[in-house]
């Protein structure tokens, strides 16, 4: 690890950017010519202070998850991404196949700050994430291979259901399987989608059973409920716009009652208190 240029690295990428590329609001006396340590932390869905000892060339060495939430936060390019897990003594992580966001969508997803939203395809890779959707359910752009999917990783990783109540996860796996098959019936020739189902129904009996099934969910689905280990019980209602020229899909969670709208304010409080918190809250696996 070269903390001396990996801390030049960042604060010349920092400096290049203003509030404006990011989506954030400039204030009318504002003196820093670039992007502040805080805004760059806040992005990242990581503390402030947990930032600036990067900068300050001090603290642990950053782990492959942060210097990716960095990255993204930082609008490297693929090439300046490979460069900073360099720096930082990481293997370049695998590039994945490129899927553009139309313009359109991107500038409303970057609009919005007070809720958790995300960009997926019609695999169920999410393409973008703001900071709330990172605390809310993980980092969900750092898979790779057929782990980009979360369909995937709902029928084969356990762990990934901890978040959902016991008494949702049927329902949420008939509702998976629902959207795969919507998916694969309006693009058959779509490789990518055929070889996930092909995948799943080697790796999952249960979702080859629904699958043999062919279930058919209509386009608005119920409240969905999370049981998150920093906040407690949330729930969320999810209101999707269509790209119609791309099958990708803005998704915005927002709260359904008082106490989740508290509890989701909660939760952006804590994760600016303790540095990646919700990293190791989501590290829980089931016994």
């Amino acid at each position: 690890m070269d903390r001396g240029e990996l801390a030049r690295f960042l604060r010349s990428r920092r400096e290049a950017l203003q509030p404006e590329d990011v989506g954030l609001p400039r204030s009318r006396h504002r003196r820093t010519s670039g992007l502040r340590r805080e805004e760059v932390a806040e992005l990242a869905a990581i503390s402030a202070d947990y930032y600036s000892r990067i900068e300050q060339q001090r603290g642990p060495r950053p782990s492959a998850q942060v210097l990716g939430a960095i990255a993204d936060a930082l609008r490297l390019t693929p090439e300046e991404r490979d460069h900073l897990f360099r720096l930082a003594g990481h293997p370049v992580p695998a590039r994945v196949a490129a899927d553009p966001v139309d313009a359109g969508i991107m500038q409303i997803f970057q609009q919005l700050e007070d809720s958790p939203a995300q960009i997926t395809n019609q695999r169920g890779e999410v393409l973008a994430q703001n900071r709330l959707s990172r605390l809310l359910l993980g980092d969900q752009t750092r898979h790779e291979g057929f782990a980009r999917s979360f369909a995937y990783r709902w029928f084969t990783d356990p762990a990934e259901r901890l978040l959902t109540p016991a008494e949702d996860r049927d329902r949420h796996s008939r509702t998976l399987t629902a959207q795969l098959l919507a998916a694969r019936t309006r693009d058959p020739k779509d490789a990518g989608t055929a070889a996930l189902v092909d995948e799943l129904r080697d790796a999952s009996p249960e979702f080859a059973a629904l699958w043999h099934d062919r279930p058919v969910v209509g386009p608005y689905c119920p409240a969905k409920h999370l049981d998150h280990p920093l906040v407690g019980p949330l729930t969320l209602n999810g209101q999707t716009l269509l790209d119609p020229a791309h099958p990708h899909r803005l998704t915005v969670f927002t709260p359904a009652d008082p106490d989740t709208d508290s509890r989701l304010a909660l939760l952006s409080v804590l994760a600016d208190e303790t540095p990646m918190i919700h990293t190791r809250a989501h590290a829980q696996t089931t016994p």
